[in-house]
């Protein structure tokens, strides 16, 4: 009996004063762990003899109870204190405004085409606008495409059901269309706001937009986005598109030297026809623009075609120009370093977060950064 009363004199004060749940936690195991004084004891009733079980039996689980009440009780108090003393640390002071909340960002395309227009702007270029559901004379006659040619077939251009007039509507394959426009109609007002007004030259205007072919793969996609490039006017040569071309690129990629060549091919609406290929490293798993000895294909371009001014009213005899046309995905995808096109149009909010742009950072044309 005396040595029961010594152990709850001992264990009592001992509870009560512990600082933290871990000194709590060593006196219980102390006391009531497998190889804990109290539990020793309850061990010894197995040996008593029943009178003597008959009394040290309830003493000995009265004093585990007491002991194990103790812990409980100093446990919760401990735990009460610190939570009131994290509420204390962590008071929120609602007079502060809300912390900001990144609700969106510009798609990498998006911010390709502004980097592009701006760069474009600087050099006297303004912008124009088409429909994206053409006919076939501004999307295939008028640009010098043969009745036969592959891309009126089904199997690369987008086609509706012909209309009254027995003539189907179409999805623009390029925004080549909007050059036709904007130089067909020379002496009358656009239709509607969204339609590229005519204009006499000198004519210098750039096109971005969406387009639609019918292709899908790692590098292709039905919808797709360009800008394309038209100057008209008197004395106009390839030297001007070259340099033209040779400065964008320089400046999109923030490179100071482009090597570029310009490598014959064959577009129904410009001749002579060339495609631009600038000069890139690709070793070690990485491209870099303006060095190495290697060459990337970029985009075509070319000099206005003789009969497509016909088309449009121009006499070629008087005005020549050039044309070029690029893609806007592609080029973001080799400047922020996007491997597979397909991701560009896919929603994935998480490859957005990655790869998106500040909604309010304004493209720099001097660098093409935002």
């Amino acid at each position: 009996m005396t040595d029961l009363s010594k152990l709850e004199s001992d264990l009592s004060p001992r509870i009560a004063a512990a600082g933290d749940i871990a000194a709590l936690e060593s006196i219980r195991l102390e006391a009531l762990g497998k190889t804990g004084s109290i539990s020793g004891l309850l061990k010894t009733l197995g040996a008593m003899s029943p009178e003597e079980r008959q009394v040290q039996g309830p003493l000995i689980n009265g004093l585990r109870d007491a002991v194990q009440s103790a812990i409980t009780a100093r446990k919760s108090a401990l735990e009460a204190a610190a939570l009131d003393a994290r509420l204390a640390a962590e008071r929120v002071d609602l007079t502060l405004p809300a912390p900001p909340r990144r609700k969106g960002s510009v798609h990498p395309t998006m911010q390709a085409m502004d980097e592009m227009v701006a760069i474009f702007a600087e050099m006297g270029f303004s912008v124009a606008e088409g429909p994206d559901i053409e006919d076939d004379f501004h999307n295939f006659t008028a640009l010098n495409f043969p009745p036969k040619h592959p891309a009126r077939e089904m199997h690369d251009t987008f086609f509706f059901k012909p209309g009254p007039y027995g003539q189907p509507k179409l999805l623009r394959t390029h925004t080549s269309p909007v050059q036709v426009r904007a130089m067909q109609r020379t002496n009358e007002p656009a239709p509607a706001p969204w339609i590229a007004a005519g204009r006499e030259p000198p004519i210098r205007i750039v096109v971005p937009g969406r387009t639609y072919r019918m292709d899908s793969d790692a590098t292709h996609t039905p919808m797709f986005h360009q800008i394309e490039g038209l100057v008209i006017d008197k004395a106009i040569h390839m030297g001007h598109l070259k340099w033209t071309l040779e400065t964008f690129v320089s400046r999109y990629f923030e490179t100071g030297e482009v090597t570029a060549r310009f490598r014959p091919h064959h577009f129904p609406f410009t001749e002579p026809s060339a495609e631009m290929d600038i000069g890139c490293d690709r070793s070690g798993g990485e491209l870099k623009i303006g060095q190495g000895s290697d060459w990337l294909e970029i985009l075509g371009c070319g000099m206005v075609h003789p009969n497509v001014l016909r088309n449009c009213g121009i006499d070629p005899d008087t005005y020549q120009g050039f044309a070029f046309g690029l893609g806007v995905d592609r080029l973001a995808m080799l400047k922020y370093g996007v491997p597979d096109l397909r991701d560009m149009f896919a929603s994935d909010t998480r490859w957005l977060a990655h790869y998106g742009f500040s909604a309010f950072a304004a493209p720099n044309p001097a660098s093409g950064l935002s």
